[in-house]
């Protein structure tokens, strides 16, 4: 039986590829800048971080910012240290974030008092663009030019990131009210796209319950509001899908979902299925799938 550990560590599982491929530009060798541990906004109590990798140079550049898996509950911002560090040498100022995690009894498999369950993440991943756009001059970046990527629980943020917007009531209240939270192109891996749907199907159902404080019976408005098929809409930003034929976690229906609804409204879809793999892709597939996504952004904040 797996225990909840190996199962968020699954969820945490995601585009290692796209880490360096050879050996990763720092600031020791005088190409990219890195700054650890900057707050980009506050919820309650808890200050909220990120860590930041950028090229030399005034720019101005486009930026990534990257959103880590984990179930929600697990997981943390140093698993994308390569990858900002990659799309730095690459001409990107890239960002990796962390947010409030999910806390729940282990044992009951229940969550604990005072919670964060969603809406905390999605506020808190709207306020790290907000923070980037606030900070555009100051870090070099081309605000106009911002994309957003995650795996897993990073995806599904990612992709609420990219398809909602003010009247959607999902900003919060975290820095910045001033700025824009829209992006400019969205790389979704294997992310959620119908919460009550996953929970049917999903072999982690434990977790999208936990996640939103009940059942689909018990909680339908949250399971709406936490799908981002519920936002798409015709002038949503460029998103690229990848995932897995085999994902027991998330099922591929997902992603085959929100291409079919994408599509029938006119929106840019990109979705890449990879055969025989689960949640997570290894050797070939994992190159196939860091080039697309580098592709992806270049072609959408580049040029």
């Amino acid at each position: 039986m797996r225990t909840w550990r190996s199962i968020v560590a699954a969820f945490a599982c995601v585009l290692l590829p796209l880490g360096c491929t050879g050996r990763c530009a720092g600031a020791d060798n005088g190409q990219i800048v890195i700054e650890d541990n900057i707050t980009y906004g506050k919820a309650g109590e808890t200050e909220l971080k990120l860590d930041l990798a950028r090229p030399q140079g005034d720019g101005p550049f486009p930026a990534i910012v990257f959103i880590h898996g984990g179930g929600w509950s697990g997981g943390n911002r140093q698993a994308y240290r390569g990858q900002i560090q990659e799309a730095a040498k690459r001409g990107y100022v890239a960002a990796t974030i962390s947010y409030r995690l999910m806390t729940f009894d282990q044992s009951k498999k229940e969550t604990t008092t005072a919670n964060p369950i969603f809406p905390a993440q999605i506020h808190d991943a709207k306020a790290a663009i907000r923070w980037v756009r606030a900070n555009s001059k100051k870090y070099h970046v081309d605000p106009d030019r911002i994309g957003v990527t995650g795996g897993s629980a990073g995806g599904h943020l990612s992709l609420l990131v990219g398809l909602t917007d003010p009247t959607s009531k999902l900003e919060g209240d975290s820095g910045n009210p001033d700025q824009s939270s829209r992006v400019q192109a969205v790389v979704n891996v294997f992310g959620p796209t119908d919460m009550a749907f996953c929970f049917e199907k999903s072999s982690v159902a434990w977790i999208f319950r936990l996640f939103m404080g009940g059942t689909p019976s018990e909680a339908a408005e949250r399971y709406r509001a936490a799908s981002p098929l519920t936002y798409v809409s015709k002038d949503d930003p460029p998103v690229l899908t990848l995932h897995g034929d085999k994902d027991a976690l998330v099922p591929v229906e997902q992603a085959k979902m929100l291409d079919e609804k994408m599509k029938a409204f006119g929106a840019p879809h990109t979705l890449m299925v990879f055969q025989g793999q689960g949640h997570g892709f290894g050797g070939e597939h994992g190159k196939k799938a860091a080039d697309a996504t580098w592709e992806f952004f270049d072609r959408h904040l580049k040029q």
